[in-house]
This record gives C-alpha cells, structure tokens and sequence, in this order.
C-alpha cells in the first residue's frame, strides 16, 4: 500500500513525514532545505510509493492565510506540476510547531534537541500528518 507524505514547508527548511505501507503510523522521515526540497521528494518517490501528499497550511486564529500561505500556495503548484499523478491535500498546521515542542518536553528530549529547529519541523510535519489520517477515519 503507498504511503502518505506529509510536508510542514518552510522558508529555509522543510519537515517531512510519512506513514508506514498500512498508513497507520505517522513517523517523522527528515528536515531538508527547502532549496533541496523537490529532489528529496523525487528521489524519494523513486524508493517509495506515495498515495497523496499532505501540505500544511499555515492560517492565523481566525482562519485568514498567514504570510506564509502565499510561499506554501505557490510550492503547492510546483509540486502539482512535479508530481501530476498524485494528489495534494491541504491541512491546517495552527500550533503544530508549539505541540511539537511540547511532545519533544513531554518525551524527556535533551533542551538542544528541542533548541534545533530542523527537529520541531519534522515532528510539525509528524502531527500533521497524524491530525490528517484521524480526520479521514
């Protein structure tokens, strides 16, 4: 069964997230450069079999684009361009990044784990994609 890849993009680096073949279990896969970003995903595909991507959308509290929503629309386009014959759903990524933080505190990470941004973007990525798998049940 292919996988569900999830992306939480940002301006200088990009987590990425996936779930095993049953799509199950979201585990966070790897924080890239967002300039590499597209070769990570080809090559990638090359391995793996993906079913849909998952994009997070960035939105404020009262459900308005934030300012990075104009850079994630327009990755969104490259990706559909890059990748036609898979589907690309968007999903709201609101406080992602502080309940990121707060699971990695919660699991007794080490305070430089948590200071390394690259970690919170793929456990971003992570809850992501599990808040998308549990909205599809």
């Amino acid at each position: 069964m292919p996988r569900l890849l999830a992306i939480d993009y940002g301006a200088k680096r990009t987590g990425i997230a996936v779930t095993d073949p049953l799509q199950i279990i979201a585990t966070a896969l790897d924080t890239v450069r967002t300039h590499d970003l597209m070769e990570f995903l080809k090559k990638y595909a090359g391995q793996e079999q993906i079913e849909a991507f998952v994009v997070g959308m960035p939105k404020r509290l009262d459900n308005t684009a934030s300012e990075n929503a104009a850079r994630v629309t327009a990755f969104v386009k490259t990706l559909q361009k890059g990748f036609p014959d898979i589907p690309v759903h968007l999903h709201d990524e609101r406080f992602t990044s502080s309940m990121a933080l707060q699971s990695m505190i919660a699991a007794g990470s080490k305070k430089s784990d948590r200071m390394s941004k690259g970690n919170i973007d793929k456990i971003s990525a992570t809850i992501i994609l599990q808040s998308f798998m549990e909205s599809r049940r």
